[in-house]
């Protein structure tokens, strides 16, 4: 196995414009007749998302 090659450093201007969020899985449940998916209920203390994951199994 090979590591992946590093990528060029970027400008911190360039790391501004980036939107990171943190936020809390309240739920998880199974998507079905889904092999892979999972749905996620997130808090991100403003509002709440549903977020599908292919993270199953």
């Amino acid at each position: 196995m090979q590591n992946a090659p590093v990528k060029d450093l970027i400008e911190f201007s360039d790391f501004e414009k980036l939107d990171i969020r943190v936020g809390t899985i309240i739920e998880l449940a199974e998507v079905e007749k889904s092999k892979k998916l999972m749905k996620l209920t997130v808090d991100f203390g403003a509002h709440q998302r549903s977020i599908l994951a292919g993270i199953k199994q």
